[in-house]
């Protein structure tokens, strides 16, 4: 639609000219639960914007994006919707100095969880609403400036069918069947929000005496579909909360501001969560149907703090434009990680920061859409495709840096000073630059210019000198890259770890050095005349962003010891410097295969074996040579189900390698085993297959042909939930059936009638890497029609469907060509369009290069 695509410009010319003093929002869903006439497309939105201009007779307009609008208002005159309303704008003429824009509208239901998502529970047909709307879908709901630095209070009231709760980010009440919200304090428009319906719904309370004696009491709220309240642990979630709440007072110094603390998760979310003031939204998923393992407790109590950082970063003090995004997401990536360990008992999260959360950022600072931390964000659609691994992930480990840099009490000094100068004000860079320079006494702005303001990843790698009997060092340098494309060398505060074997064969750190790496080598004085280590490991205790390379001895120790390691977090460190080199086509995919296999058995850290499943997994998919490929397959089933069978009854790692089995299984008997543990004809002592476990194994089943479509109507008869309809059309689309192919193909593609969870699904059962025969012939059709889906579709819809369908499992130089064909004959598409096909050139590229390398490797 015109204008839809919001430009930093735009918004930089609307901001100058407008103050916003004012909302009051009023929506009436009692049409969401419908009339027996089909699915309800439309409630009706009544906004009242009370703002100023400071050029009396300027012109501007506000956002809207809606299928009719009733009226339109301003200043007691009414205008044509018909002659200013263009399907996303708003235009407004001849401003007074004082404005008051009342427009009644039609706005749209969402299935593709941007807006007003409407949900149907098929368990029981009840109705479920939520809004979503970073970054700009709040203009799908009601009138509004839709950028983040117009900030203002607003007033919602909702009128919703009998029986309902409404929720918003104020305290509510319902008021002669009107549910009115309490004024908020000013914030932007994407983080306002309403969740309305039949949800089960738990409270507690959250108390804090501060030293000067103010007392704090917050009203704590957990809600869920009532399908899920048999599994819903609130217990758990608010034991974290108030932990979070606890240990964000003492080193942040500024009560929280928002009054009441709601947490809704809801259906068919597009992200882990959002951190709307007083409601924050999470992904239903955190609800735990079956049996996991810590990793996935651990993870939720880090979105929930990550989530809870952000009422200071992002809610507090917002960016001005999306280019400094980094000052919500980075902080709060950082501090949801810092307050698991400070706060949680999950004390080792930094192990699955350093070995999941960083795979992440290293993935995408080798693509070729890196940017810079602080970015270069011309529109919406930038703004949305910026919501990646950099910004959050890598934003994370720069802060973590910048806390070795600068000291962690001037690092947290900083932000308290941040927070009260800039309290519900917007912020760029420099902003918080000055109070770390003030509260550190150290300059910022080579280390902001190195860390925030230049893409890419540095690689550190050791050079050892021993002396001429060998015994000690003579030297011991850090050698620091960069890759052509980004040649920023950047200052790394490391800890270098000397390891040696001991009598009884651990593999245990003897010497520490923390020091600078500045250039393309540093020597490490520190450490002459150690004795000579079997392992040197730069960024030891993973203080800074880089990957880590090895010197020959200490790869050699690594092939032959690393289950020796004895410290978690450097073994974490190590498999993932051996991870990136095998990305990097520096290690054949084999031979990290064969390392998982042989050492992955020893794993205390269930995060970090579930991180070595799935990176032996796409070992195996992506970058194994075919020829060897088939092999592999053999050797990790039969590994994992030995690992399997040996794993203690019960235990999370039987639960994991149970999992892991699963995605590898493709030969017959190991296809008989899932059918025999799915029937209750074979057991494995102490593995309960409960239900999400069924799913797990029915997957592989319909995959291979094993499972068909009677089979999995009946699960789904067994499992007729919400969850069990999604499991259900993964498994459906997953059968190896041209037939099946073609129907989720036009199911995705064709039509746009499946919700943003049932495409989600689909997707994930069309492509299958053992079914590349099946998938080929929807290469070209992919080329075909990706443009049309990007000019159609919601960004979200486009965004699931590009990255989706992209044929990465045609691994074939052919495949590449037709890719770089695309690109040459369509360089006047959409920005962000373009973004998501190089970066599936990119990671098909890389493929080809490590299966290459595979390939080589068995000739040598």
């Amino acid at each position: 639609m015109p204008g839809e695509n919001l430009t930093r410009d735009e918004a930089r010319e609307r901001a100058a000219l407008l103050s916003v003093d004012g909302y009051e929002v009023a929506l009436d869903l009692r049409s969401a639960v419908g009339d027996g006439g089909g699915e309800p497309r439309t409630f009706r939105s009544v906004t009242t914007i009370r703002f100023r201009c400071n050029e009396p007779g300027a012109s501007s307009f506000a956002d809207l994006i809606a299928p009719s609008v009733t009226s339109i208002t301003l200043n007691g005159k009414d205008l044509d919707p018909g002659e200013v309303f263009d399907g996303s704008r708003i235009l407004l003429e001849d401003l007074a100095a004082e404005n008051e824009l009342t427009v009644d509208a039609q706005c749209a239901y969402s299935r593709t969880g941007e807006g007003m998502h409407r949900f149907v529970d098929p368990e029981d047909d009840e109705v479920y609403l939520y809004t979503q709307y970073e970054p700009a879908d709040a203009r799908r709901v009601f009138a509004n400036f839709e950028q983040p630095d117009l900030k203002a209070p607003y007033r919602f009231e909702v009128q919703a069918p009998e029986g309902w709760t409404v929720w918003s980010n104020g305290a509510g009440e319902r008021v002669d069947g009107v549910w009115r919200f309490a004024e908020t304090k000013p914030i932007s428009t994407y983080i306002t929000c309403v969740t309305a319906g039949p949800y089960h719904y738990v409270t507690d309370s959250y108390e804090r005496t501060f030293e000067d004696g103010t007392k704090l009491e917050i009203p704590l709220g957990a809600l869920c579909r009532k399908g899920l309240a048999p599994h819903f642990d609130a217990d758990d979630v608010f034991l974290v909360t108030k932990q979070g709440l606890d240990f964000f007072h003492d080193h942040f110094d500024y009560p929280y501001p928002f009054g009441k603390y709601d947490q809704a998760f809801v259906p068919e979310y597009n992200l882990g969560a959002m951190e709307n003031p007083g409601l924050v939204t999470f992904r239903e998923e955190y609800i735990f149907r079956g049996k996991v393992t810590q990793t996935s407790y651990e993870a939720r109590a880090n979105v929930v703090l990550h989530e809870m950082a952000h009422m200071w970063f992002g809610d507090l003090v917002t960016m001005e434009w999306w280019d400094d995004l980094w000052l919500k997401e980075s902080f709060a990536d950082f501090m949801g990680t810092f307050a698991n360990v400070g706060a949680t008992r999950f004390t080792d999260a930094w192990i699955t920061f350093a070995n999941r959360r960083k795979a992440w950022a290293y993935r995408a600072d080798q693509l070729p859409s890196t940017h810079p931390i602080t970015a270069d964000i011309r529109d919406l659609q930038d703004a949305k495709l910026n919501f990646d691994g950099i910004t959050y992930a890598k934003g994370a480990s720069a802060l973590k840096q910048l806390v070795a840099y600068v000291g962690e009490e001037a690092f947290l000094e900083g932000a308290r000073r941040y927070f009260k100068r800039n309290a519900y004000g917007n912020t760029r860079l420099g902003d918080l630059l000055s109070v770390l320079a003030e509260t550190s006494g150290r300059s910022m702005t080579t280390w902001a210019h190195a860390w925030l303001q230049t893409a890419g990843v540095n690689s550190l790698t050791p050079q050892v000198l021993l002396d001429t009997e060998g015994g000690r060092i003579a030297e011991l340098s850090v050698v620091q890259d960069a890759p052509e494309s980004h040649p920023e060398l950047r200052p790394h505060r490391v800890a270098v770890g000397l390891y040696r074997r001991t009598p009884e064969g651990a593999l245990e750190r003897y010497a520490r050095v923390e020091t600078d790496v500045e250039g393309p080598r540093t020597v490490v004085a520190e450490l002459t005349g150690a004795e000579a280590p079997a392992l040197v490991l730069v960024n030891d205790d993973d203080l800074t962003y880089c990957k880590i390379r090895f010197d020959a001895t200490s790869l050699v120790t690594l092939r032959e010891h690393l289950g020796a390691l004895t410290d978690p977090l450097a073994r974490a460190l190590c498999w993932s410097a051996l991870w990136n080199l095998t990305r990097d086509a520096l290690l054949p995919a084999r031979d990290f295969v064969d390392l998982v296999l042989r050492f992955s058995g020893r794993e205390s850290d269930i995060g970090v074996l579930q991180m070595l499943h799935a990176w032996a997994d796409s070992a195996l998919v992506h970058y194994a040579a075919p020829e060897w490929r088939a092999t592999g397959e053999k050797l990790v089933a039969e590994g994992a189900l030995r690992e399997l069978r040996a794993a203690g009854p019960g235990s999370e790692h039987q639960l994991a390698w149970a999992r892991f089995f699963a995605t590898v299984a493709s030969a017959e008997a190991d296809l008989a085993l899932l059918k025999d543990l799915l029937d209750g004809t074979e057991t494995v002592e102490g593995l309960e297959v409960d239900q999400e476990l069924r799913w797990a194994f029915l997957e592989p089943l319909a995959a291979h042909g094993v499972a068909d479509e009677s089979r999995l109507a009946a699960e789904l008869a067994r499992d007729d939930t919400a969850s069990g309809k999604r499991h259900q059309v993964r498994c459906l689309a997953a059968r190896p059936s041209a037939a099946v192919k073609a129907q989720a193909w036009a199911q995705v593609v064709e039509s746009d009638t499946l919700s943003n969870a049932l495409v989600e699904a689909t997707i994930a059962g069309f492509g299958r890497p053992s079914q590349r025969e099946l998938t080929a012939p929807y290469a070209g059709k992919y080329f075909a029609a990706i443009e049309r889906i990007w000019q159609e579709r919601s960004i979200q819809i486009g965004m699931d469907v590009v990255r989706g369908l992209f044929p990465s499992f045609q691994d074939r130089p052919e495949t590449l060509d037709a890719t770089d064909a695309w690109l040459r004959s369509h360089a006047d598409a959409a920005p962000a369009l373009r973004r998501l096909v190089l970066e599936a050139r990119d990671d098909l590229a890389r493929s080809l290069r490590g299966q290459a390398c595979d390939a080589a490797a068995a000739g040598s």
